[in-house]
Parts: C-alpha cells; sequence; structure tokens
C-alpha cells in the first residue's frame, strides 16, 4: 500500500540508494572487492543526471529505466528487418527485392522456389500476359541511339544504366566501384550534381549531371561558367549531358553541402571555397523560363560540341511541362532526351513532406509525358530516359511499356555494392561505405570485387529481362507494347495498360485525324 503512493521516480531514487549503501556496507565488511562500488556510483551518476537534466521527460520521470525505452529503440529497424519483417513487407525496397538484386549481382543461383508470395487477386496487383509463341530477345539490340538532328557525338546508350548518385553523398570507394562496374558492363554512370571527380574517370561511360549548383562548372558567385563547363563536358568520359530541373525524392528543394562535409578535395571538385557550408538553391539562375530553358541546353549542346544533352524532371504542375514543349515546337530546340524521375525516387536526406507528398510517381509521368510528346509530334525526336526504383527485369519492361526508351537505377546499384538498407544515408554512418566519407567505413569497400558485381547485377538483370519479354512474345525493347500488361483495378477486373492509359489519347488522335480529312 506504501509503495503504491510513491511516484515511480522515487522508488527508483530510494532503490538505487539503497544498492549504494547495501554494497558499501558488503564492501566494508570485505564481502565484496572495491571495485564492485564502481556499478552502484555509476547508477546513482545516472539517476542525478536523468533526474535533473530537462530534454527527456521519461528518462526525468523514470531516471536509469526510462535509458532502456531509447536503448531499445535505437535497434529497433534491425530487429524488424532481420527477425519479424516479411518477404514483401520491407520499404522502400521489401526483403524479396533486395535479395534478388544480391544474387545477381553475386551471379549465384536467382531462382524462387515452391510460388508467389504476392497475392494475386489485391487491388493494383500488376502482370504479363506471356505468349504461346514465345521469342529469343537478344541481349545486343538491349541499347538505344540517343541523339537527334541536331546533336553531332550521339550516344548508343544501354536500356539500363547507373542513376545520378554524388561523390559526396556517396565514398569515394562506391563511386570507383560502380565506374568501374559500368565499364565493365558497356552501360552509363550518371555523375549526380556533385561534379566529376577522379573517381568518376575509371573508364565507365558518364552522363555528367548538371544541378542548380553548377557544380563543377561554377563560378564564384554561384553561377554557370562557360568556361569550365567546356573544359570538361568535353572529356571523352562524358557521353550525355543531363541538366537537373528537379529529383524526384525532393522536387523543388535545394540542398545544403555542410562546412565539415566541404572538404578540400570536395571543394576543388565542385569549384567551390573548403570549409564553408554551400547551398544548392531550389531553382536554376541560368534561365527563368521555358524559352531560356532551352537557350541554355542549346548554349551546352554547342560547348560539348554537339553531344546529346537533355534535362531530368520529376513532374509536378503539368502546364508548366507542356509550356516546355510548346516552347520546343515555337523556338525549333528539341533536346535529345528527358530523364522522368518517378515521386518514388531515392535521396541521401530529404524533409518527409517532399519524399511523401511531393511529386507524380513514375508510371504516371510516364504516361503524361509519352502522349504529350506524342500529342507535338516530339516523340521520335526525343529519348525518355525513366528513374524510380527499377530493379528488376519487369520494372524495365514495364517502364518500357509506359513510354521509356532506357531507364535508370541508383538505390538497385547499391544494393550491387552491398546496401542492406539501414536507411541511415543522411547520418554519415553508412555500415558498408557506402553513402560516408568516413574513411574507416568506406575502406572496407573493395572496388575490385564490387565492380564486379555491379556488372553482374547489370548483365542478369538484362537476362532476365531478355526472358521476361521473349515469353512475352517480343524480340526487343522495342517491340514491347502496353496491351500485354495489367493492373488489377477491383475484385473482378484486370485492365491491360492500353485500356487504362492510352485508349483516350488513341481514340482522340484518330478523331483529330478524320476531322482533318
Amino acid at each position: 500500500m506504501f509503495l503504491k503512493k510513491l511516484a515511480a521516480h522515487q522508488i527508483i531514487w530510494a532503490s538505487t540508494l539503497s544498492f549504494l549503501v547495501i554494497s558499501s556496507v558488503l564492501i566494508y565488511f570485505d564481502y565484496l572487492d572495491y571495485l564492485f562500488l564502481v556499478i552502484p556510483l555509476l547508477l546513482v551518476y545516472l539517476l542525478i543526471s536523468d533526474t535533473f537534466q530537462s530534454k527527456h521527460t521519461v528518462k526525468k520521470n523514470y531516471p536509469i529505466v526510462g535509458r532502456f525505452r531509447y536503448f531499445l529503440e535505437s535497434f529497433r529497424p534491425e530487429m524488424r528487418q532481420y527477425f519479424f519483417e516479411g518477404e514483401l513487407d520491407g520499404k522502400p525496397f521489401n526483403r524479396r527485392q533486395r535479395t534478388i538484386v544480391y544474387q545477381r549481382a553475386k551471379n549465384v543461383k536467382q531462382t524462387i522456389s515452391f510460388g508467389m508470395q504476392d497475392d494475386p487477386n489485391r487491388i493494383g496487383y500488376e502482370w504479363a500476359a506471356h505468349s504461346i509463341y514465345p521469342k529469343r530477345a537478344d541481349k545486343q539490340f538491349f541499347r538505344t541511339t540517343v541523339g537527334n538532328s541536331q546533336c553531332l557525338q550521339p550516344y548508343s546508350a544501354s536500356i539500363y544504366n547507373i542513376s545520378a548518385m554524388s561523390y559526396g553523398a556517396l565514398s569515394k570507394t562506391a563511386i570507383s566501384s560502380l565506374n568501374k562496374g559500368a565499364q565493365k558492363g558497356g552501360f552509363a554512370h550518371n555523375t549526380g550534381e556533385g561534379g566529376i571527380s577522379d573517381f568518376h574517370l575509371e573508364g565507365g561511360d558518364l552522363i555528367w549531371q548538371i544541378g542548380t549548383g553548377y557544380f563543377g562548372c561554377r563560378k564564384d558567385d554561384g553561377t554557370f561558367s562557360e568556361e569550365l563547363f567546356t573544359e570538361k563536358a568535353n572529356f571523352p568520359q562524358v557521353k550525355m549531358i543531363e541538366l537537373k530541373l528537379s529529383q524526384g525524392a525532393k522536387p523543388g528543394h535545394g540542398g545544403l553541402l555542410p562546412g565539415e562535409k566541404n572538404t578540400p578535395e570536395i571543394a576543388k571538385i565542385r569549384n567551390i571555397q573548403p570549409h564553408i557550408a554551400v547551398h544548392s538553391p531550389a531553382g536554376h539562375t541560368a534561365f527563368s523560363n521555358s524559352t531560356e530553358l532551352l537557350l541554355f541546353l542549346k548554349k551546352l549542346r554547342h560547348l560539348s560540341n554537339g553531344k546529346p544533352v537533355g534535362f531530368k524532371i520529376c513532374i509536378g504542375r503539368q502546364d508548366e511541362f507542356i509550356n516546355i514543349i510548346k516552347a520546343m515546337k515555337k523556338t525549333g530546340i528539341v533536346p535529345d532526351f528527358i530523364t522522368i524521375d518517378g515521386a518514388e525516387g531515392g535521396t541521401g536526406a530529404a524533409p518527409l513532406e517532399f519524399i511523401d507528398y511531393m511529386g507524380m510517381a513514375l508510371s504516371d509521368a510516364l504516361i503524361f509525358v509519352t502522349k504529350t510528346l506524342q500529342q507535338y509530334e516530339l516523340r521520335d525526336q526525343i529519348k525518355i530516359m525513366a528513374s524510380g526504383k527499377i530493379i528488376t527485369g519487369f520494372d524495365i519492361a514495364k517502364a518500357i511499356s509506359l513510354g521509356a526508351d532506357a531507364c535508370y537505377s541508383a538505390r538497385g546499384m547499391m544494393f550491387a555494392l552491398g546496401c542492406i538498407q539501414a536507411l541511415q544515408c543522411d547520418s554519415g554512418k553508412c555500415p558498408v561505405g557506402i553513402a560516408t566519407q568516413d574513411k574507416a567505413l568506406y575502406k572496407g569497400l573493395d572496388i575490385t570485387e564490387k565492380s564486379v558485381r555491379v556488372a553482374h547485377f547489370h548483365n542478369n538483370t538484362l537476362k532476365a529481362f531478355a526472358e521476361f519479354i521473349g515469353a512475352c512474345g517480343f524480340d526487343s525493347p522495342k517491340a514491347i507494347t502496353p496491351d500485354v500488361f495489367y493492373r488489377r483495378i477491383d475484385h473482378k477486373t484486370n485492365e491491360s495498360f492500353t485500356s487504362l492509359f492510352f485508349n483516350d489519347f488513341e481514340n482522340k488522335a484518330k478523331t483529330e485525324k478524320i476531322n482533318l480529312n
């Protein structure tokens, strides 16, 4: 009855002090070694520290005991991932998705036993209709030529490439491994907006991405430098130039390079002053409207001696994208490619509101962009690159069916390097040495071994893609049509992608053609 009247912290205080007194008495009479006194003294220190702090109410109300709450919470993600997470439960990538990347990267058994674990009757389930007349799809055709009539140096790109990840966000060993892997596998490596580092120059083809900070081609005031751009754009490794307008995981949001991460090495690569915080603005300073954007792309094409140029965008306001397309028709300036980044794309760090609630999903964006380019008769001149959780042959085939010519993968390539989805990319403490600048962590990433894994992942994914589309009756990516892909829209109905997304456009086009006639 007496204990019930006492507050929890009073009980903890009484118990801790009693433990100290009893321990002291036992030590005095030689029943315990004097070193044992360290334990009760430590507990008293924690007791006082917790009681008289004001940051955590739990620890203040329940000194010492309340610490277990934070201790258990600290390894909750690991406990869930390793012991409680189902094969299809993990986010943003489930265990089955991660496992297939690991298997393909290691070039080991890549088959699944016993049966499907997904539910084909759930709303939203997507699948492909196979043919009883399968074809053999040859991987040598798994390339697309990027470069229209305004381009002087078209590039034959793989249909599957490494998406934008900067040196600084990723470690030097991770960047080197990716680039060497791209060289071994014959595909392209997007630099990310952090500039071209020595670690990008390991032999792989580069797609140089330029963001709002103009890193690597900026003047001291942060504006675009034609001279620096011309120098780097004409590196033989640079095959394409990508102007980043927005990123799927954080569209409309700038970035910040903290001063402590702005080392002399990174500062030299980005052409900035070391040890100071550097902001990447949300928007570009080189242009302010669609016509100026296209004129800027024309300048980039000219300064690079005619290499393919394009822009990366996460679709937000559709009218703004349509205005860009209208400006192409008006000015006659047509980029060679457009990269569509879905809202489900990844990032090292961004506010929750931007990650979860901003931008259009990749599938919807591909459909919108494809229809818009067709409507303005520009589809044949512009290649579409798709980016956003594309890690399997099915993902590639689906993206192509919705209008993509080629695809990017960032997190898939990170899994190939050994990423365990620890969700600590913004902490600087990536346990596998990928998203960190801590030498003690990144030195454990073996470049020779990991570059081979990147190449294996790419090769085995395209093998799976070839088998998949062959089973659907297609012998090349260009032959893929949306009518063989289906989505369950309710418990009784499956509809093809053609019916869901393209019938209205085709019917409208036919009507307009009839009216014109």
